[in-house]
């Protein structure tokens, strides 16, 4: 029987050792079903181990297929995320395309710069009141003792009358007249402030420049007071009474407290309402007098 045309066919029915190429050509293909025994019948396992090992091969190059794929997607992803803002064509751009360091801007590119400064020094409030000739402002007893009267704390003290004289002399007792001529005092201020039947003057002595008024402070003894100033519904006091007496000094001025009772009796060590109100209107002075080289720094800086 005949199954083809130009050569020998193979026989399903014979065996190997039977058919009419057996060990005549090394090139005809070896039935894989062909038995060692040469019996008719095809062998089933060996049909079956090559089926699995095509099987199993296969099932490797899908997996290997599927992850070079899904190395592909992330690639692609992680592209797209990077050059999201840029140009669509940025990601095919070589490295060589990128600017260089020098060419991209830096943060702090938007920042200005200014050429260093420094601010001058605030002027010194003191300095304004240490010299007549930087001591310009207006000067009376209303200016550095205004309204008509003064709380201190709790205590609410009523002004009473006020005073200014050339003569320093005039408005002093004792040893303090010859120590204000001797340095110079130019000008004498006074104002007087009473409360429950205690009063006290308060005397600001003016002179050119700090040192002179430095060395009134400094000159003074318990002899040199102020000379009560009454008046405006304040009775005479500390004309013949033992008084309370007080000397400092700022700037330019020397400033004096006498207090004591409106009833002409003695200030004794007990008498702490008299220290209080002397206390009290000292202080005053000092804020008073410094308020006045503040204002005038102020205003010089402007």
């Amino acid at each position: 029987m005949s199954y083809g045309q130009g050569g020998p066919q193979w026989d399903p029915w014979k065996s190997n050792s039977q058919q009419p190429w057996d060990n005549q050509d090394s090139r005809a293909p070896q039935q894989p079903w062909a038995g060692q025994g040469g019996g008719q019948a095809p062998d089933w396992a060996a049909l079956a181990e090559a089926s699995e090992v095509r099987n199993r091969r296969r099932r490797i190059l899908l997996i290997v297929g599927a992850a070079v794929a899904t190395v592909g997607v992330g690639t692609a992803v992680a592209m797209a995320v990077v050059n999201a803002d840029g140009n669509a064509t940025a990601s095919n751009r070589p490295t060589s395309g990128l600017p260089a360091t020098a060419d991209i801007p830096s943060d702090t590119a938007s920042t200005p710069s200014f050429a260093p400064t420094s601010a001058p020094p605030p002027l010194d409030p003191k300095d304004f009141i240490s010299s007549a000739k930087k001591d310009t402002a207006p000067l009376a007893p209303d200016d550095l003792f205004p309204g008509t009267q003064l709380t201190m704390g709790e205590r609410l003290y009523k002004k009473g009358p006020t005073a200014d004289s050339t003569n320093c002399a005039s408005a002093t007792k004792n040893t303090l007249p010859k120590i204000l001529t001797d340095n110079g005092c130019t000008r004498f201020l006074r104002v007087t402030y009473s409360k429950d039947g205690i009063a006290v003057t308060v005397g600001v002595a003016v002179f050119d420049t700090e040192a002179q008024a430095t060395k009134v402070k400094s000159t003074t003894d318990r002899k040199s007071i102020v000379e009560s100033l009454s008046g405006g519904g304040v009775p005479t006091f500390c004309r013949a009474a033992i008084c309370r007496s007080t000397t400092n000094s700022y700037g330019r001025y020397a400033y004096f407290t006498i207090a004591g009772f409106t009833d002409g009796k003695d200030v004794t060590t007990k008498s702490t309402a008299v220290f209080t109100t002397g206390d009290d209107l000292a202080e005053f002075a000092f804020r008073q007098i410094r308020r006045r080289g503040e204002a005038q720094a102020s205003a010089a800086s402007k």
